[in-house]
Parts: C-alpha cells; sequence; structure tokens
C-alpha cells in the first residue's frame, strides 16, 4: 500500500478559534507539515485550535509527536475524530489524561489545554 500524502484544510470558526482538517497520513514524512501549519496559526492570534482527524488514516509516533509540539504551542487544543489505532497510542504512551479527545462519531468534544 502506497502512502498517503497529508492534506490540511483549515477554517476559521470564529474570533480566536480555527479548525484543523487532516486527511491522509500523519507520519514521520507529514508531521512537519502539520507543525507548520500550526505555527502559521501561532503567529495568527489564534487562541483554541480543533484538530478532527476523521480523516487520518494512520498516525505514527511522529504524528503523535507533532500532536504534542501543536498542543504546547497552542495551549489548547482540542482532537476530534480519534480512530480506535490512534486512540490506543494515545492510552499507551499515557497521553490519554493531556491529550483527551473525541472518538470518532462521539458528539462529545472536551478541550484540552
Amino acid at each position: 500500500m502506497s502512502p498517503q500524502l497529508l492534506t490540511i484544510e483549515m477554517t476559521r470558526l470564529d474570533a480566536g478559534r480555527v479548525r484543523l482538517r487532516l486527511t491522509g497520513d500523519l507520519d514521520y514524512d507529514t508531521a512537519p507539515e502539520l507543525i507548520a501549519a500550526a505555527a502559521e496559526l501561532h503567529g495568527d492570534g489564534h487562541q483554541q485550535v480543533m484538530i478532527d482527524l476523521t480523516g487520518v488514516t494512520l498516525c505514527d509516533s511522529s504524528g503523535l509527536s507533532a500532536l504534542l509540539v501543536v498542543h504546547r504551542a497552542a495551549g489548547a487544543i482540542r482532537l476530534t475524530g480519534v480512530n480506535a489505532q490512534l486512540q490506543q497510542m494515545l492510552d499507551r504512551t499515557g497521553l490519554s489524561e493531556l491529550l483527551s479527545a473525541e472518538a470518532a462519531g462521539d458528539d462529545d468534544v472536551r478541550a484540552i489545554g
């Protein structure tokens, strides 16, 4: 199976909030794209970033690291659409508490930060 490129769609929700919708693989090759997108937002004055992971087909340790970098830079992020593989990775690494997230299909979105 060939790797999927990562696409990041940015939507400004309202004052101080933005959503990044990721599609494809969040891995060693694509994690810098997420970090760069988040860095642009930081300079733009956004206070809360929602990261929609519904379209993410693979997330490795580099992708998880990129999510942590975004969390540290933004101060407050929300993860939505977390699939079972990523939730298991969050649980195994002990990051479930820090990066509490909405599972795919779950309506309850919890803020982190």
